[in-house]
């Protein structure tokens, strides 16, 4: 019987666009394909458990026999947003897509928050989250207005100077934005966002970065698990994605390379449940920047991770592997994120080898087959993949 699964959610890694990406603007987006190609990709481990044996990927050197099991998964949902994604990926689909603001929030949303504050808001508009304190950073410190930007995600974000606006009143100020941006308005997450310096040219943003979500709108796989008596172990920010629901701790990271060490050190711990990990640079650092070197690299840095891992396993142990969305860094008519497929590559020494399953509707697949796993009945979106996955 299994025991601990590690489920790490390679944040944005798509395998190619989905047939309904032209609602999205996405048609011809690939993001393994565009970091495939890079000469500092390599992803031995991923390949060896069938990452290049999925279909529709005509990138990198299938493996036969592959050693686990691996699916294409398409995502059910209506979005391609990180918390979507996640819900999704935890066994609740979402037909309506959360609320993005390509012109900016409208000036009812931005009076309501200026009377909650008693400050003045800068900006209201989508923008890169370093461009932005380039043009609004000294404007905010002469001022003190606080600067509201939003992006092509269903996101508010407040920046302040730590100097001028202190870290607690921040998140204060962000958390009477989540209280305030309900229904209508009901963005996927608002965002703090604190920086430091003394000027347009050194301004950067620090790691006291805090999300506040919408709480998932029915249970998750978390909920079950943790009624169950489960360890519900919440690595980087799925803490903030699931606004706390069904955790029994989290862990925060300051990127991918501490996220790959609190998972190789969970792997010498005596837990049982989940241990959910979400590496955010692929998405955050290198997808929305379009940097296809970065993203390559990051690829590699846990591929090499991801071989410790495997050597690490112990009897009862499954570490599935999956992505929330896509954000093409090669595809350039936006920043967005992309409607990709994502991969399932799946391990263990109780899992099936040279198992392909093709393609499954639906990232619930994941909650559903990982709760059949750990013995926990749950009612959820989703095909359970339990039979076909584990000897």
């Amino acid at each position: 019987m299994t025991k601990r699964v590690f489920l790490i959610v390679l944040d944005s890694f798509g395998i190619g666009y989905e047939p309904d990406a032209d609602k999205f603007g996405d048609v011809g987006a690939n993001t393994l394909a565009s970091i495939a190609k890079d000469p500092g990709f390599a992803a031995p481990n991923m390949a060896s458990l069938g990452l290049f044996n999925l279909d529709g990927v005509q990138c990198g050197a299938p493996v036969r026999p592959i050693a686990g099991s691996c699916v294409r998964l398409q995502e059910a949902s209506n979005g391609k947003d990180t918390t979507i994604g996640h819900w999704e990926i935890a066994g609740v689909e979402s037909e309506r897509a959360l609320p993005t603001y390509p012109d900016g929030f409208p000036p009812e949303v931005i009076e309501q928050y200026e009377k909650l504050t008693g400050r003045k808001v800068l900006c209201n508009k989508p923008y890169s989250g370093t461009e932005v304190l380039k043009d609004y950073g000294e404007e905010h410190m002469r001022t003190g207005a606080l600067i509201v930007y939003t992006s092509a995600d269903s996101v508010f974000q407040v920046a302040a100077h730590e100097e001028v606006v202190p870290l607690e009143q921040l998140y204060e100020y962000c958390q009477m934005a989540r209280d305030m941006l309900k229904g209508e308005h009901g963005v996927g997450r608002v965002i703090a966002r604190p920086f430091v310096g003394s000027c347009a040219a050194d301004f950067k943003r620090t790691s006291n970065r805090h999300d506040y979500s919408l709480k998932p709108p029915a249970k998750t796989m978390l909920d079950y698990l943790k009624a169950a008596g489960k360890d519900v172990i919440g690595v980087g920010k799925i803490y903030d994605i699931f606004d706390g629901e069904g955790l029994t701790e989290k862990i925060r990271t300051s990127g991918n390379t501490d996220g790959i060490r609190v998972m190789l050190e969970l792997a010498d711990r005596d837990f049982e449940g989940l241990a959910f990990i979400n590496l955010v640079d692929f998405d955050m650092i290198y997808g929305h920047r379009r940097n296809i070197p970065g993203y390559a690299a990051a690829a590699s840095e846990f591929d090499r991770g991801l071989g410790a891992l495997l050597k690490k396993l112990r009897p009862g142990d499954v570490v599935m592997i999956t992505g929330d969305h896509g954000c093409d860094p090669g595809f350039t008519k936006t920043t967005d994120h992309t409607r990709e497929y994502v991969p399932l590559l799946v391990a263990g020494p109780e899992v099936k080898k040279d198992n392909n399953l093709g393609t499954v509707l639906g990232f619930g697949a994941i909650g559903r087959t990982i709760c059949t796993a750990l013995g926990v009945k749950a009612k959820l979106d989703g095909q359970d993949l339990a039979a076909k996955i584990f000897d």
